[in-house]
């Protein structure tokens, strides 16, 4: 190793160093062992551009083992991104930048929020599904304006989470040959070695995924075998690439490298100023950055910007020839949509009689062919949840065709790989499955309201209706669970024309992820001819047909709205009159000004009822103390769906009920 990248990877070990014992919290283990495989990434082979962090070219990076945050905001900052030594200083600090983990909206040059193991390593192969698929569409056999690639460290915690399992077995199968992860394989987790819990041959197991397997032996020091490993990586474009790298935790500190000590707590003052003494640096000096070392690293602003520039020219080129294709380009880049994007959008009349799930596959397949830039998959159940992209083909990992992506069995990975599509740009992604397995997809579904990603979660089968497969696939606690998210929609469409407006929602919404929950059983097209339209959706919630004076509020969503509106019915023939609101989302509703939520559901009505097919937990927000819920607390069972929802009390009748004990007192 020459003297400058010694000094260089000391920079780093010690910028780090420092921020944590400032902050007394954080893991500076990672940033001390990882630093020389980050640096011959950094400053040899990385493509990127410190003054223009969209660059839509350039190559992503993400910290998978994001507890090592500081490894990723030493690099930006050293590198000239907007990330002052003043922002290190604050390291997980209250308004800090420098957050405890990685977020994307707080740092530029964080590609993605990490932190809970396994998300980011998947969003890497997100970003280089995007890659292909961009690469696919946009690349001419004269002009290539997509071609980078997606690279992602992970932790020996990475590698024991499941969802990486998922997510590596994927991207092999897709053999996406622009995706490259580094494994930090220092062989300790946070509660000691991790012969504790971990002793399978990783490497065997990803030549078993297909990937390319490369190994360095000493990535504390070898930097021409790290940077040989990194050659080999590019050039294997058949394959994914898995880069093994032996590292010691915490490198330098006389008494806790190599061990669980230096992982997750500060090194302690003593022992900060003992490994500066160990790595030949003045033990007394803080947040000391020698000139030569950020000369050195802030060469990556002037590569950065002759790369991007040389990509403009190659752009400028191409653009004006596909003028187009240019134009499109920059509404996908800009998460706009094309004009007239919507004009296709069936609209369903009170023949149609079909489940929410029907309606809503017709409603993908219309705005797939307005939209180029919109395509996902499910977790092997299109059958069911009838969401592929007619005549869009399937998802080509080397060649990037195809709309349709085949998941298989693997929710934990999907939603988080669907993250990754919306973090890299230019697309719009969907993912699918059943309602109940949306506890599998949960993690994914909460980091991409954390990071207001424009995803749409699909989940069909929504209740008890599911029927004869049983209370293990009946969600319950389900459509309460996913509204405890903050930035999440939920949309709950009772009929086929709500579906119509809750993808309408969820393809314009920007700024963060949409859930649309849809039923496998059949329900009735409301007659909007006599009934109100379903544009009332777009509000939230709305009043779907009116009474006179009314002295009751009757509030569903989903399937069961249609029996509320039987109840109204029922209840009119006894003299009572009920008004019927529609409340597919709750978070849309509870943004509406106080005016608007009081004209839907009065606070002078005290006789509401809620129907819902599932917890009950919540509904008081609404229905408010003196009301019913009607509801389930309690697991389903196995049986028809409509013998189910009888007997558990979702009928007309147990509305009616309900309302005249109310009325009555």
């Amino acid at each position: 190793m020459d003297q400058l990248s010694n000094l260089a990877i000391n920079t780093i070990r010690i910028l780090s160093i420092d921020a944590v014992q400032k902050a007394n919290a954080g893991h500076p283990g990672l940033p001390m062992g990882a630093a020389p495989m980050a640096y011959v990434l950094w400053q040899k082979h990385l493509a990127h551009n410190p003054r223009n962090p969209k660059w839509p070219d350039r190559d992503r990076f993400v910290l998978s083992a994001g507890h090592g945050s500081m490894l990723l905001y030493s690099l930006l900052h050293l590198t000239g991104y907007d990330l002052s030594l003043d922002d290190i200083k604050t390291f997980r600090q209250w308004g800090s930048r420098a957050a405890g983990h990685p977020e994307s909206l707080l740092a530029p040059g964080v590609e993605a929020t990490t932190g809970p193991l396994g998300q980011g390593a998947s969003n890497a192969v997100g970003m280089a599904m995007a890659e292909r698929f961009l690469a696919g569409r946009y690349n001419k056999p004269d002009h290539t304006i997509v071609d980078h690639f997606s690279y992602a460290l992970v932790g020996d915690g990475d590698m024991m989470e499941g969802i990486t399992h998922e997510a590596a077995s994927l991207a092999g199968h897709l053999r996406l040959g622009k995706l490259v992860w580094l494994y930090d394989d220092n062989r300790v987790s946070l509660d000691g070695p991790t012969s504790l819990a971990f002793t399978e041959d990783v490497g065997k197991r990803f030549e078993a995924y297909g990937w390319q397997v490369l190994r360095v032996d000493n990535g504390d020091t070898d930097l021409e075998a790290i940077d040989r490993a990194l050659v080999a990586a590019k050039a294997e474009t058949e394959r994914p690439s898995f880069i093994m790298v032996h590292t010691t935790i915490g490198y330098g500190s006389p008494h806790k490298a190599g061990s669980s000590e230096a992982h997750g707590s500060p090194l302690g003052a003593e022992e900060v100023k003992l490994t500066k003494k160990n790595l030949g640096w003045d033990p007394d000096k803080q947040f000391f950055l020698p000139e030569e070392a950020l000369a050195h690293f802030r060469t990556a602003v002037e590569r950065g910007a002759r790369a991007e520039a040389a990509w403009q020219k190659r752009f400028d080129a191409w653009a004006a020839q596909n003028p187009d294709l240019a134009s499109e380009w920059h509404m996908a880049l800009q998460g706009e949509l094309p004009s007239g994007w919507d004009s296709s959008l069936p609209t369903f009349s009170p023949k149609d009689e079909l489940a929410t799930r029907q309606s809503g596959g017709k409603v993908l397949a219309a705005i797939a062919g307005k939209v180029p830039w919109f395509l996902g998959g499910d977790a092997d159940l299109s059958c069911s949840t009838l969401t592929t992209l007619t005549g869009q083909g399937d998802f080509d990992g080397k060649t990037g065709l195809g709309r349709n992506i085949h998941f298989g069995v693997r929710e934990h990975a999907m939603g988080a790989i669907a993250n990754g599509l919306a973090y890299h740009g230019g697309v719009h992604p969907f993912t699918a499955t059943f309602f109940v397995f949306s506890d599998y997809e949960r993690p994914a579904v909460r980091m991409a309201a954390i990071s207001h990603l424009p995803v749409t979660f699909v989940f069909t089968h929504d209740s008890i209706g599911v029927g004869e497969d049983g209370p293990t696939h009946q969600p319950v606690e389900q459509l309460m669970s996913l509204r405890l998210i903050p930035n999440l929609w939920v949309i709950r469409p009772a009929d086929a024309n709500e579906v119509v407006e809750a993808y309408r929602i969820a393809m314009q919404r920007g700024d963060g992820p949409v859930a649309v929950i849809l039923a496998r059983q059949k329900t009735p097209t409301f007659d909007r001819a006599k009934l109100a339209s379903a544009q009332g959706v777009r509000k939230g919630g709305y009043v779907l047909c009116d009474a006179p004076a009314p002295q009751a509020v009757l509030i569903a969503t989903g399937s069961e709205v249609a029996i509320a509106l039987g109840a109204q019915e029922k209840l009119l023939a006894q003299g009572i009159r009920a008004r019927v609101v529609s409340l597919p989302c709750w978070e849309i509703f509870a943004a509406q000004s106080p005016e608007y939520q009081d004209s839907v559901i009065p606070r002078a009505i005290e006789a509401r009822v809620s129907i819902e097919a599932g917890t009950t937990l919540g509904w008081q927000r609404w229905v408010g103390d003196e009301g019913v819920a009607i509801g389930i607390d309690h697991f389903g069972a196995s049986g028809p769906g409509g013998v189910l929802m009888k007997e558990f009390g979702f009928t007309a009748d147990a509305v009616v009920r309900a309302v005249t004990d109310m009325v009555k007192t």
